[in-house]
Formats: C-alpha cells, sequence, structure tokens
C-alpha cells in the first residue's frame, strides 16, 4: 500500500506535528508513505529534516492553481493507493483533481471545518463553503475526536460510514530523558498555540486580571491574526508585566520553556485532540484544558489535570487558581501519573495501526458505499 500525504506546507503548529510524527512513525515500520506539500516551508523543512521522502510542487502563492495539472500527473505516475489530505487548501486543491486521480482520497479533520475561517468575512464564508464541499467529495474522513465525528454528522452531513474516529499520538520520551525544571520565582502559566479568536487566549488574559495575583505570569508562544489584538488587552488590562509574549518558537525551543512552566493551559472554544496538551505532559508539565473536543479521554478526572468549562471566565479563574495554590509535590504527582497515563494511551505506533486499518477498509470496500 502506497501512500501520498499532501499538505500547503505552510502550518506551524499542530497539524504540522501531527504529520511529520506519523511519517516518522511510518518511517520507522517501513511503511510506504511520502509527503508532498504544495510550497516550501515549515512542513517540508520539519519532514526533511525528519529523514522523510518529501517533494515540493512549487506552488508560488497560496492558490496556484496552475499546480493542478502537476499535481494529478505526480499522484497517478507515483501509482499511490492513497492520497490524504490534510488542511483545507490541500483538501481543496485535491477535491479540484479527484476525477482524474486513480487514488482514494482521504481526509483528516484536524479542527472545527466551521469555524477554521471564522471572523474573515465574506473570504472566509467562502473558504469554509469550499471546503465542505471537499470533505463531501472524499472517500473517506479521519476525524480527530468523536466530538469532530459527530460535528461532521450532524452540522456538514456527512455519512457516519464516512468517518473514522482517531486520536492524537506523539514519541513520548522516558522521564530520565526529559530536561530538569529550573528553579523560578513565579507560578508560570503558558499557552501554546496559533493567536487565533478559536483559540481562547482573551479568556486567559481576563482570568489572569481576575486573580489579580502578581506570583502569576503568563507565556503565550504562537502567533497569528489575533497576537497584537492580544497585546493590546493585555495593556489594556494593566496586566504586561505579568504576560510575555513570545510569537512562535520552534518545538525545542519550547520544550527549553517547560523547564520553568508549572502549569500548562488552553482556553479554546474548539479543539481537536490537542497535540501541545500532550506535548506539555511529556515535559512532565501538568495541563488545563476548557471542555473542548474528547479532552475527558485526556484528562478523565481531577487527579490526571484541571478542566474549565468553555468559555467561561470564572470557571477558568477558579481552575487556575486551584494549581497556582496547589503544592509543588501534588503538581509533580499529578504531572507523572498524567503522563503514565498518556504514554499508554496515545503512543504514535497506536495512531498508525488504526490509520492503516482504515486506508485496508476503503481499498477493500466498494466505493459506492463511501463516498
Amino acid at each position: 500500500m502506497k501512500v501520498l500525504h499532501i499538505n500547503a506546507g505552510l502550518e506551524k503548529g499542530g497539524g504540522r506535528s501531527h504529520i511529520v510524527n506519523l511519517l516518522t512513525e511510518a518511517k520507522r515500520q517501513n511503511v510506504d508513505f511520502e509527503l508532498l506539500t504544495l510550497a516550501d516551508g515549515p512542513v517540508a523543512k520539519t519532514a526533511k529534516k525528519a529523514k522523510i521522502k518529501t517533494t515540493i510542487l512549487g506552488a508560488q502563492s497560496r492558490y496556484d492553481l496552475s499546480v493542478l495539472k502537476r499535481l494529478t500527473r505526480f499522484i497517478n505516475e507515483g501509482n499511490f493507493d492513497i492520497v490524504h489530505t490534510h488542511g483545507a487548501r490541500a483538501n481543496l486543491f485535491v477535491s479540484m483533481i479527484k476525477k482524474q486521480i486513480k487514488a482514494k482520497w482521504i481526509i483528516t479533520v484536524h479542527s472545527d471545518p466551521l469555524k477554521d475561517f471564522e471572523g474573515r468575512g465574506m473570504i472566509g464564508n467562502i473558504f469554509t463553503k469550499l471546503n465542505i464541499m471537499a470533505l463531501k467529495k472524499a472517500d473517506g474522513i479521519f476525524a480527530i475526536t468523536q466530538n469532530f465525528s459527530n460535528l461532521l454528522v450532524e452540522k456538514v452531513g456527512i455519512p457516519k460510514t464516512k468517518i473514522c474516529v482517531i486520536y492524537n499520538g506523539i514519541f513520548f520520551h522516558q522521564n530520565k530523558d526529559v530536561p530538569k525544571k529550573y528553579a523560578h520565582p513565579y507560578f508560570n502559566i503558558i499557552n501554546v498555540g496559533r493567536a487565533e479568536k478559536v483559540k481562547g487566549q482573551d479568556l486567559l488574559l481576563k482570568a489572569i486580571k481576575n486573580l489579580n495575583d502578581q506570583n502569576i505570569r503568563l507565556h503565550i508562544v504562537g502567533d497569528g491574526s489575533e497576537l497584537n489584538n492580544l497585546r493590546a488587552l493585555a495593556r489594556d488590562l494593566g496586566i504586561s508585566s505579568q504576560v510575555t509574549f513570545h510569537g512562535f518558537l520552534t518545538h525545542q525551543e519550547t520544550r527549553k520553556l517547560y523547564q520553568k512552566m508549572d502549569l500548562a493551559v488552553l482556553t479554546s472554544y474548539s479543539e481537536s485532540f490537542p497535540l501541545v496538551l500532550l506535548e506539555a505532559s511529556d515535559n512532565l508539565v501538568p495541563i488545563l484544558s476548557t471542555d473542548v473536543g474528547d479532552i475527558e479521554k485526556m484528562i478523565p478526572n481531577e487527579e490526571y489535570g484541571f478542566v474549565a468549562k468553555i468559555g467561561d471566565l470564572d470557571s477558568i479563574s477558579e481552575k487556575i487558581r486551584q494549581a497556582a495554590a496547589s503544592s509543588k509535590t501534588d503538581l509533580r504527582t499529578m504531572a507523572e501519573k498524567e503522563k503514565t497515563y498518556l504514554m499508554h494511551a496515545f503512543s504514535m505506533k497506536n495512531q498508525l495501526v488504526a490509520i492503516e486499518n482504515y486506508y485496508k477498509l476503503v481499498l477493500g470496500e466498494n466505493s459506492g458505499k463511501l463516498s
């Protein structure tokens, strides 16, 4: 079974980690996966560094449709059994050539397709409709969490039989290989994610204001369209001295930052299965999340982490307060227990097996039952 994974190539966040981790595990298991990116960028760079077979199509802009003929030829001449797209732009491009390619087409839905282009006006509405059309054309869909599967069925109109639920995984390190924590004077919170409205970082800033505790320091890692607005909000709230905006950091830079963090927080309105929380846990940082996706599978009860209500400022503030009031010993015990659980449940090896099994199902079933 020969599989081509396609991505636009500009992804910097969890989507990039998911793709590269999956292809790295496939390489370890001698599975015939390779990567194509529409343009040069962070995804191709990271994949090549991991020695993954990677082709860059050379698109000159985000919507350079002149590459469609080259993409069709590459897929057909490569004799791929499966084409697997990640991200709205890759979905759109393959949807436009689906009738010209011999391979079956599968999409991974990494985020809520109804919210991906939220806040971008008419252009956002057009992109949303195009992505929904692409989802409906695919032969199969991976939904990262049952919550996304339900959304695709109930709100997008995708047949349930066309969807396979999977959960993200990462490569976990043994605790002895995790860098030791630095001594630090404050209770440090880290938020890793794109600076977009769906991530709810404004709520996190307002929670810091609500707590009125000068011992709490917030570190926001990531860039995006809301970054300047978030900086302005921190100034307006009078908490600039408590907040550091790091912008985009590499995986290694973020891992180093974890060495002086006491809590990793996501205040999102919508998430798939957040890799950033798995990565924080791998670095023995306790985690707090709003009740998004299937987060109960990551944080099964209060012994494993903190869960706040979605969009609820008081709930978020209270959970941060509880964490900040906990002893370092209790937080360390929580972090170790959470990591042990996640290592067994969400390994890359488990994810690869689930994905290969669904590929086989799509290839073996009558296409009329799946599309």
